[in-house]
């Protein structure tokens, strides 16, 4: 049991914060005002099924029960009265979650409060809290999410055949394309991409006929990002890329962007840990187009955005705006 912790009894009532994504579940349980260092947290490292009824909640609660009630006695909390889900692909896949997961958290821990929310504003709060102001979120895929709050914008994040531009798997496929064109000797190619291309995935002619088949073929796509970013201090056609990708990213906040004051704009998302090549370019585009906005350090993750939003909603103080789709709040 964590410091500080050891004193507390069957009457005292926390929160379950959980993160549910591509890399599986995270979940943490606490209390209100207490040490947020001392708070026990567990992950799974199996994401989530999905099926023909969207997220399945039954899977969702086989892997959360035994977290929960653990991480519960673990911080010495006797009772969950709130519970925050955050949920990739809620806004789209969320029904059966909408309308099974409260209940069962009720039936199942006693949860009172349980909100349901899209990992798009998870990500939001960990990065912000409750500011006016737009979260570009980037890793595999890219999204855009601003708020005055009053309500929830969007931009993007429609998946890597229909969008996500300027994600990981957009860079990766553009560095591929631009290798194959080397490879036949069309305009526009780059010989770096190309010999990259041949180290991590072999012969050209193979490569289509090993990518196009693979259920995870968006993640296959955004292994290549990282190649592209190494590239693109000396290959002016990777460097190109990414200001391509820098300007999409931009179009997409400027497009849920609050249009007056003075918001914030944090970057989170595992696509900035390719540095200078893709955030100098995307500076500059954000400058141009957001010059009333100001870009700060994201103050934490995902799973960090979960927390914040069961603390305020645990102490009556939530300020984020409600939304079916995007932060659904359910009281029993």
């Amino acid at each position: 049991m964590p410091a500080g912790v050891a004193a507390r009894g069957s009457d005292v009532c926390g929160f379950l914060a959980v993160d549910s994504g591509g890399s599986g579940l995270r979940a943490v349980v606490g209390v209100p005002g207490d040490d947020p260092s001392a708070r026990p947290r567990r992950e799974s490292g199996e994401p989530v099924r999905t099926g023909a009824r969207g997220i399945d909640p039954g899977h969702l609660m086989d892997q959360l029960l035994p977290m929960a009630r653990a991480l519960a006695a673990e911080a010495g909390v006797g009772r969950l009265g709130t519970a925050v889900v955050g949920a990739a692909g809620l806004a789209g896949l969320g029904d059966a979650l909408r309308a099974e997961l409260p209940g069962a958290l009720a039936r199942e821990l006693g949860v009172r409060t349980v909100a349901l929310v899209a990992d798009a504003v998870t990500a939001y709060a960990g990065a912000l809290g409750a500011r006016p102001g737009v979260a570009i979120a980037a890793g595999t895929g890219l999204i855009a999410i601003g708020t005055d709050l009053t309500r929830w914008r969007r931009a993007d994040g429609w998946g890597h055949l229909l969008g996500d531009c300027g994600g990981g798997a957009w860079i990766g496929r553009a560095g591929l394309e631009v290798a194959l064109r080397a490879h036949d000797g069309r305009d526009g190619g780059s010989a770096a991409l190309l010999a990259c291309a041949e180290e991590a995935f072999g012969p050209m002619p193979e490569l289509p006929g090993m990518l196009y088949p693979r259920a995870d073929r968006a993640a296959v796509l955004a292994s290549f990002a990282p190649r592209v970013a190494s590239c693109a201090p000396a290959d002016p056609v990777a460097a190109g890329i990414l200001r391509a990708a820098a300007r999409h990213m931009a179009e997409s906040a400027a497009a849920v962007c609050p249009p007056t004051g003075e918001p914030r704009i944090a970057l989170t998302g595992g696509l900035f840990k390719m540095g200078d090549p893709l955030l100098v370019p995307l500076d500059r585009e954000l400058a141009g187009r957001l010059p009333h906005a100001r870009r700060v350090p994201a103050e934490g993750d995902p799973l960090h955005g979960s927390v914040r939003i069961a603390t305020d909603l645990a102490g009556g103080a939530l300020t984020l705006p409600g939304d079916e789709r995007m932060l659904y709040v359910a009281r029993r």
